[in-house]
């Protein structure tokens, strides 16, 4: 109760007039009327007060040290409940700092509200030097699915409903809410204000696919010598999980998994084709994707990772995707739970299953690799390098199918992603689309407040860096996060020098033998130092026991690890290196 007796007594006047309310209480009724408890954000001039009297009303406000942090936290609330998350910031600075989170958001799908208080307009309008003055509206457009001003106290109904409905219909990404300081202190008479909320009604309504749209792509799929199901983190999104199963159960088609859309079925799946991914996209001859877009990480569906040409039928909310990249012969535009139900419905006894000689081909290789793989996993080199603390990570999670697990960094990341199997949806958080780093600590935190269950994030030294302040944040909120820092020295490795020989170190070298466990226990937290295999999955053990906030610095071999990860050919650099 001590943050609401420092409530401003221009906020507090309200509360005493019952009359009356004002901007401050009619965004947060318009927040809980939808079904809102939660808001992420930093706290300054003009929102303080805005997050004081939400917490005074019940809401929870989990504040960040970084506005990108507790913009990231939202999104992934947004993806794991399919409401929109809600970040809070201040004006000019604190907004953009936001709008990096906002735009990962809305090129993602993940749906989020960014919420900033800003400067008065006829001030910014004519550019007059006001305090943090700054056109954020127009700033936040081309990175957002939507944006908008409220200026009147009896429209912040209305302006919550549509930031809602805008975030979360068709495919759902971030809105941008500006609230001008003045807006916030606007009275109103209360009987009216309650008038103007609006409980948004089906902000989300199923949208059914075309019965022609499904037939053609039974049939399709009908005549495929080599099909495969892809699914991307859109499947995963749409909590469509019993019906995505079953078509991939009962069709018998192997399926591969997008990184977020691991655990839809578990990777331990007997039809997932994961372990051997690069053949099946060279090999197959007809590929059906769910929730999955022809982006760079499938190479736009062109080039020697497709192999021969191929048909793809594509399911998807939004029909502006089709053909962005190359032809679609069967688009089936709709939700995927019931574009999925559709075709669920023309899978009948006599669906043609896929050649043995298809299955067959693909289980080899999977075998093959897959042993490849366990060779590998069972050296133990000292020091660690990523494979061997990884299935440190692996055998413990394993036991563990609930915990939620971020994970971020170049060979961290790469690593990662083929090493540790999910076996539930929704639980693998990762840099997604942008592949961007920093999304570490707020995906944790929104997870941890989210789900109220544990959480692994699995971290590159460097890409820990981005956000590793906001262990102050999870210590402060006491969430049962678990942070497992890769420490390599530098980004990607930490063997490089100075090519002059001078005194400063090469672009990608850091502190050697840093300490980041120390950094937890600063702020309360338990921190660890692990070395070894066992040293790492004993630690791992007591950190999940704990339920408490916990860092294991997990010292790698410096010299393991690749330039940009997997993604050299990126670097233009390193490719004419190759040349």
């Amino acid at each position: 109760m001590a943050d609401v007796l420092e409530i401003t007594p221009q906020a507090a006047e309200a509360v005493e007039t019952q009359q009356t309310t004002d901007g401050f209480h009619l965004v947060i009724d318009a927040l809980k009327l939808n079904d809102i408890d939660t808001i992420f954000g930093l706290v300054g001039i003009p929102i303080t007060d805005l997050a004081r009297l939400a917490q005074a009303e019940g809401m929870r406000f989990i504040g960040f040290r970084h506005e990108q942090h507790a913009g990231n936290a939202a999104a992934i609330a947004g993806y794991m409940t399919k409401k929109p998350g809600i970040c809070l910031t201040v004006s000019a600075p604190g907004f953009l700092n936001g709008l990096t989170a906002l735009a990962n958001a809305t090129t993602n799908c993940f749906p989020m509200i960014l919420i900033s208080g800003s400067s008065e307009r006829e001030i910014v309008d004519l550019q007059q030097g006001d305090y943090e003055e700054m056109d954020q509206l127009n700033a936040a457009k081309p990175y957002a699915k939507a944006a908008y001003r409220v200026l009147h106290a009896e429209d912040i109904g209305i302006g919550v409903a549509r930031a809602i409905r805008a975030a979360v219909s068709g495919r759902p990404g971030g809105v941008y809410l500006d609230l001008p300081a003045k807006l916030l202190a606007q009275t109103i008479d209360a009987v009216k204000a309650q008038q103007s909320l609006i409980r948004v009604i089906d902000a989300a309504p199923a949208q059914f696919p075309g019965p022609e749209s499904v037939k053609r792509a039974l049939d399709v799929l009908k005549g495929a010598k080599r099909p495969l199901i892809l699914l991307g983190k859109g499947a995963a999104y749409a909590q469509a999980d019993a019906e995505i199963r079953a078509l991939v159960e009962k069709t018998g088609i192997p399926y591969l998994p997008m990184s977020m859309a691991k655990g839809l079925l578990p990777d331990t799946h007997a039809q997932s084709a994961s372990a051997a991914r690069s053949f099946v996209l060279a090999e197959a001859d007809v590929v059906l994707l769910i929730g999955a877009r022809l982006n760079w990480l499938l190479s736009h569906g062109k080039g020697k990772t497709w192999g021969a040409p191929k048909k793809f039928i594509q399911v998807d909310i939004s029909p502006t995707e089709i053909d962005s990249n190359v032809a679609i012969a069967a688009p089936v535009i709709g939700d995927i739970g019931s574009c999925v139900t559709a075709l669920l419905g023309g899978i009948d006894a006599n669906f043609p299953k896929p050649p043995a000689e298809w299955t067959n081909a693909i289980t080899e290789r999977k075998n093959k690799n897959l042993a490849k793989m366990a060779a590998t996993l069972d050296k133990n080199p000292s020091p660690m390098n990523f494979h061997s603390a990884l299935r440190a990570i692996r055998d413990v999670l394993k036991e563990r199918p609930d915990i939620n697990v971020v994970n971020e960094g170049a060979n961290t990341l790469d690593y990662a992603r083929s090493i540790i199997d999910m076996y539930q949806p929704r639980k693998r958080f990762d840099s997604g689309t942008w592949g961007i780093m920093g999304i570490g600590m707020g995906f944790a935190i929104g997870a941890a407040v989210t789900s109220g269950t544990q959480v692994v994030a699995i971290e590159g030294d460097s890409a820990f860096g981005f956000s590793g302040m906001e262990l102050e944040t999870i210590c402060r909120y006491d969430l049962p996060v678990c942070t497992i820092v890769f420490n390599n020295n530098g980004v990607y490795r930490g063997t490089d020098v100075n090519p002059t020989g001078g005194k400063d170190v090469a672009p990608t070298v850091f502190v050697k033998n840093a300490r980041y466990d120390k950094m937890i226990e600063a702020f309360g937290g338990i921190g660890y130092h692990a070395t070894t295999p066992e040293e790492l999955t004993k630690a791992l053990q007591e950190a999940i026991a704990s339920g408490k906030p916990t860092l294991i610095n997990a010292v790698i071999d410096e010299a393991a690890g690749t330039e940009s990860g997997r993604l050299t050919n990126l670097n233009p650099q390193s490719a004419a290196m190759k040349k």
